[in-house]
């Protein structure tokens, strides 16, 4: 029954998206871009699934589980860098109509920094980020299900059972349908988890209360109060100062900066559905903690401290509270999610690789149907790839978060100071970008694994201070050997570039949500022992009246 409910749900996403996107993944913008055609709904869907995986599911309901909602910090923080992105990048990659950001960095640069950045992401993604989807969506899958005891097979080679199904799925989405198929099946899998994560939640609150959600939701807020605690100290996973050094740069990276997460965005019918997409899936980011992490503290009030593992405690919840009939569609939607991320990165990988490293070898122009060929060979070799990689991840003995968090910092803080200043200076020469980059994967790479006994800045607070380094030596690069002529940016848009008319007022509402969900997962809120008081209703009050204000005084100028 739950496989046929699962394969069933999984038929009809496929149809759908087929049926959407048949005859549109021949062009180059047809199959990079889906045709510029993305309307708000399928950018925010897409950005969504994208965003959030397997490994999010286990691992911040873990977190929640075995410390506090700390760790909720690196989730909704990141709804501040979507008004960035909605606001300051994404007007500016559609007024230059760019498919992948080494093309807005050639342009603003030249072709060796356009070239430095796509060995970053390439290495990034085909060694850490892709291998690493397929891993925790795996592991996420054998965890709820028990593969090993279905099929019979020992834990290693159902691992790798897992890895390649899921890969094989997953990959028919980015090989053949393109941006536009990712982009539909993103958003039909994102309903889908979007149903479970308020279904889980609300079965949780109903077995902690005895068949009473009220009672549950009760139980919930007096018992163990620090439990819904956000403000997170130096010995908690996500401590709060973090949020305001470097996760705010980590943030940027991959909202405003990372491939595979702006592709989407590059592919919207004009600024104003970009902008909505963008902003709308920044509200969802407000979810997660709701949705993500409240079972983990549920898990804690249901079984206490003692599982093995804060890893258990999802799956645990799930198993006792999800109706059988209903486990089906939930393998349906945590294989969507796995896909949603699998199938997202393979196709910003073939992307990279056709427009930014094929085409510009070739010396002669390259046909739409040249470039579409080649990225579908490119996906089925990157994905080949990582299958192979996926599975010896489990040999890390640092664990995966560990070895993705390394990875990572080796490419996402100079992508982010090249583009920054790149955007805002007009002086600032090539040079600047080149030193960044080979300084910044040096200096980390000592940092990481020579001097890690010796420098033990938190590694969040790292990101920072490298922030600072990096755009000082732009600007002294800039300040020395300023380029000739100062760089303009060309204008070369093909969609509409009028800006949503509420795209401020939603931003502004969209801040005030961010700071309200901390307020209210605070000691001024539901962490204290008296539960929320004055001060909490006097700030929300606060934060009302302000939009309030914000949205009459655009209403009158929009009339």
């Amino acid at each position: 029954m739950t496989l046929a409910s699962c394969a069933f749900f999984m038929a009809l996403v496929g149809w759908i998206s087929w049926a959407k996107t048949r005859g549109t993944a021949e062009t180059r913008d047809g199959y990079f871009l889906a045709g510029r055609g993305l309307t708000a709904t399928f950018i925010a869907g897409s950005l969504l699934l994208t965003n959030l995986s397997a490994e999010q599911l286990i691992g911040l309901n873990g977190s929640a589980y075995g410390h506090n909602l700390s760790s909720m910090g690196w989730e909704v923080t990141a709804a501040v860098a979507t008004i960035a992105m909605a606001l300051v990048f994404l007007p500016k990659y559609l007024a230059g109509a760019f498919t992948t950001l080494p093309q807005f960095l050639n342009d603003r640069f030249d072709a060796d920094v356009r070239r430095m950045s796509v060995l970053l992401f390439m290495l990034g993604y085909g060694l850490v980020t892709i291998p690493s989807v397929l891993y925790s969506g795996s592991l996420a899958v054998i965890a709820f299900f028990d593969i090993p005891a279905l099929t019979g097979l020992g834990d290693f080679s159902a691992l790798v059972l897992t890895v390649v199904l899921i890969g094989v799925i997953g990959a028919i989405y980015a090989v053949f349908g393109g941006l536009r198929a990712v982009a539909v099946s993103d958003t039909l899998n994102g309903i889908g988890l979007l149903i479970i994560g308020i279904l889980v939640p609300v079965l949780g609150l109903m077995a902690l209360g005895d068949g009473s959600f009220a009672q549950g939701l009760a139980r919930l807020t007096t018992q163990h109060p620090e439990k819904l605690n956000a403000i997170g100290s130096s010995t908690d996973p996500t401590p709060f100062g973090t949020i305001f050094t470097g996760m705010i740069f980590a943030n940027l990276f991959y909202w405003c900066t990372n491939q595979y997460v702006i592709q989407r965005t590059l592919g919207a019918q004009s600024l104003a559905e970009g902008q909505k997409g963008v902003l709308l899936s920044g509200f969802f980011k407000i979810l997660v903690p709701f949705m993500m992490m409240i079972p983990g503290v549920i898990a804690f009030h249901l079984y206490g401290p003692g599982l093995g593992s804060i890893d258990e405690a999802y799956p645990r919840l799930i198993r006792d509270v999800l109706p059988v009939w209903l486990s089906g569609f939930f393998l349906a939607v945590l294989l969507g999610a796995v896909f949603s991320s699998f199938n997202s990165l393979l196709n910003s990988a073939a992307t990279l690789f056709a427009l930014d490293i094929y085409a510009p070898a070739k010396s002669t122009p390259v046909s739409d149907a040249e470039l579409v060929r080649v990225a579908r060979i490119a996906s089925v070799v990157i994905a080949v790839f990582s299958f192979a990689i996926a599975p010896l991840l489990s040999l890390a003995a640092e664990g995966l978060w560990q070895v993705i968090r390394i990875f990572t910092g080796f490419y996402n803080i100079p992508t982010i100071v090249i583009v920054i200043v790149g955007l805002f200076t007009a002086r600032v020469p090539a040079l600047g970008a080149k030193i960044v980059i080979v300084f910044h994967v040096i200096a980390y790479g000592l940092i990481r694994f020579v001097f890690d006994e010796v420098i033990t800045l938190h590694f969040i607070h790292l990101y920072a201070v490298l922030f600072v380094i990096e755009v000082a030596i732009m600007l002294v690069c800039g300040w020395l050997r300023p380029r000739e002529e100062a760089w303009r940016f060309t204008r070369a848009e093909k969609v509409d570039l009028t800006p949503w008319r509420h795209a401020k007022p939603a931003a502004i509402t969209l801040f005030s949500c961010v700071v309200a969900t901390y307020l209210l997962f605070s000691p001024v809120g539901l962490a204290s022992t008296s539960g929320p008081g004055l001060l909490f209703g006097i700030l929300i009050s606060a934060l009302v009246l302000i939009n309030a204000l914000v949205w009459i005084v655009s209403a009158r100028r929009a009339a």
